[in-house]
C-alpha cells in the first residue's frame, strides 16, 4: 500500500503517533512492571526506526511534543494548586474569624456555658493546658533539649574528589542534562 503524503494524512499520522506516545506516558505512573514495559515499548518504537531517519525524527518529535505538553500541564496544575491553597487559607481564615465572633457573642451572653445547641449544629468546648514560651533565651538550660543535624558538605566533597582524594561513601559522577527547545 502506498503511503499518502497529503498534509491531512501526515497530520493524522502525527496525531496517532502522539496519542500512542501519550498513552505510553500514562503508564509510567503505574507499578514498576507496567512502567518498565511502557519504557521498553517506547524505546523499541524509536529503535525500530534506526535506519529510517525521517520516521525516527517523526517519532522523536512526537515524543518531544508529549514531554512539552506534560511539563506545561504540570506547570499549570502547580499554579492552580497554589491558587487553590491561597483560596483555602482565605476560606479557613474567614471561617475562624466567624467562629471566634460567634463564640465571643455566645460566651458574653452565657459566660459559664460550655455547650451551645442550635437546630442543626452544636458548639462544644473542652479545656486543655499548653505551655507558652515568651522568651526562649530566658529559659535555664535544664529546660532545653539540644537538637543537632548534619548533612554532607557536597561542595567541599566535590572539590576534594576533583583533587584526587578518595572519600568513602562518595563518588564524583558526570551527568548530561538535556532540554527540549
Amino acid at each position: 500500500m502506498q503511503r499518502s503524503s497529503s498534509l491531512w494524512q501526515l497530520g493524522i499520522e502525527a496525531q496517532e503517533l502522539t496519542t500512542a506516545i501519550g498513552q505510553l506516558a500514562q503508564q509510567l505512573e503505574a507499578d514498576d512492571d507496567t512502567r518498565a514495559q511502557a519504557l521498553a515499548e517506547l524505546e523499541a518504537a524509536l529503535l525500530a526506526e534506526e535506519g529510517n531517519k525521517q520516521a525516527l525524527a517523526a517519532k522523536a518529535d512526537a515524543t518531544c511534543w508529549v514531554i512539552e505538553h506534560l511539563r506545561g500541564q504540570a506547570a499549570y496544575r502547580q499554579q492552580q494548586a497554589k491558587r487553590l491553597t491561597e483560596l483555602s487559607r482565605s476560606d479557613a481564615s474567614r471561617a475562624d474569624a466567624l467562629e471566634d465572633s460567634l463564640v465571643l457573642v455566645l460566651t458574653r451572653l452565657q459566660p459559664t456555658a460550655n455547650r451551645f445547641s442550635f437546630p442543626n449544629h452544636e458548639l462544644t468546648s473542652r479545656k486543655s493546658q499548653a505551655v507558652e514560651i515568651g522568651d526562649e533565651d530566658a529559659l535555664p538550660s535544664d529546660w532545653l533539649t539540644l537538637k543537632t543535624t548534619s548533612q554532607p558538605d557536597k561542595a567541599a566533597i566535590k572539590e576534594a574528589l576533583k583533587a584526587g582524594h578518595l572519600i568513602p561513601g562518595a563518588q564524583l559522577v558526570s551527568r548530561r542534562s538535556w532540554r527540549i527547545h
